[in-house]
């Protein structure tokens, strides 16, 4: 069970929270999250999750591993930051956590009382529409929150007509 939402409450915000990764559909999440955000006055969280990866060599080389993952997630939260305010004019809260992606975002929901929107999106691709919407539909992987799923085909036109 999730605790209680305060955006609603005096000196809160609603935040949407979307995820950032390596797949194509990831940039409409973002693009309809920060809309969203922007529309209602909110707030937009663009959250990375560090796979839990083989970490497990000799000490040097997880550090340089760990440093490396770590460096990437800066780098792909930089990119999408930057397109938030370049188009829509506002700023994302950026948060880095290593372990499994549900995981972590239930991990984050919970500690963020704020966060009241998950944002996913699917593929288009035949193999399915991504690991976390093909989450959604798996036994004890709902979300505490509503969760709103993009498809990826939408235009930019089309986001700005839903948002």
């Amino acid at each position: 069970m999730v605790s209680k939402r305060l955006s609603r409450e005096a000196g809160h915000r609603r935040k949407f929270l979307a995820v950032v990764d390596e797949t194509p559909e990831c940039e409409r999440a973002v693009a309809y999250a920060s809309k969203r955000a922007k529309s209602t006055g909110g707030v937009l969280v663009l959250l990375y999750v560090i796979e839990p990866g083989d970490f497990q060599h000799w000490l040097g080389v997880e550090k340089i591993m760990r440093e490396e993952a770590m460096q990437t997630a800066g780098a792909a939260l930089d990119v999408y930051a930057t397109k938030v305010r370049d188009q829509v004019g506002i700023e994302p809260e950026l948060v880095v956590r290593e372990g499994k992606a549900v995981e972590e975002i239930h991990k984050l929901i919970e500690e963020d009382q704020d966060i009241a929107i998950l944002v996913l999106a699917a593929g288009a691709a035949k193999e399915g529409p991504g690991p976390l919407v093909a989450s959604i539909a798996g036994k004890g992987a709902a979300f505490p929150v509503p969760v709103t799923v993009v498809p990826q085909n939408l235009s930019d036109d089309d986001i700005d007509s839903i948002s």
